[in-house]
């Protein structure tokens, strides 16, 4: 993984990545151990085994790519079993993949890359306040998705490419609402929206997990 020290945030690059961290702090009950590695802006982490919570089945291995900086982070924790899929998310700025797997320590292997190769098909995106970006989905993002974030009774919009996998996981993700996947070129609309999804999540950052 490349150093990333030098790296700044900016709202836009907030309001992605907040979607990565609610994506992966709800997709993540025996005794099913998985590996577990939150890993740090900085490119440090460290691999531990965890046991699972009660109702965690799953082993997930996540990876997020922010385009146009050197920011490759993985993630690996216990997923709920209807909140993990295999399968890729992209917002333009953020492009994520994810695997599953329900036997112990098999999240050991790293998620792929995101893919880079375009399929032809192209979804609205947002940037800042403006969700009239046109996006090339990649790979086997063959949905456009649109969902709402919806904390303390504030809320925003994120859209981008999808595969149906992660479309399906999604609709189960806490305080993410009005999830909606739809196939055919810029079927997710262009309307924009103001707030900023880091603002409502940061809250939920240190008590979700695993909670």
């Amino acid at each position: 993984m490349h150093s990333v020290s030098s790296f700044s945030s900016s709202p836009k690059m907030d309001q992605q990545v907040s979607f990565v961290l609610l994506f992966i702090l709800f997709t993540g009950g025996y005794s099913l151990q998985c590996n577990l590695c939150i890993q740090n802006l900085t490119g440090s982490c460290e691999e531990t085994t965890v046991t699972c919570p009660s109702g965690f089945s799953q082993c997930m291995s996540s990876k997020f790519k922010i385009t146009g900086t050197s920011v490759n982070m993985k993630i690996k924790s216990c997923a709920l079993p209807n909140d993990c899929q295999t399968g890729n998310v992209n917002l333009g700025t953020v492009k994520i993949s994810s695997l599953c797997c329900n036997t112990d320590l098999c999240n050991i292997q790293d998620a792929p890359d995101p893919s880079s190769t375009p399929n032809g098909k192209q979804c609205y995106s947002c940037n800042g306040p403006d969700c009239s970006n046109v996006l090339s989905c990649s790979g086997n993002e063959d949905y456009c998705i649109k969902a709402t974030g919806n904390i303390g009774g504030m809320s925003t919009t994120l859209k981008g490419c999808a595969s149906k996998s992660v479309c399906d996981a999604a609709t189960s993700i806490p305080n993410l609402v009005d999830v909606t996947c739809c196939q055919g070129n810029l079927c997710n609309s262009a309307k924009s929206f103001t707030q900023s999804l880091m603002l409502l999540l940061l809250p939920l950052f240190s008590y979700t997990l695993f909670h």
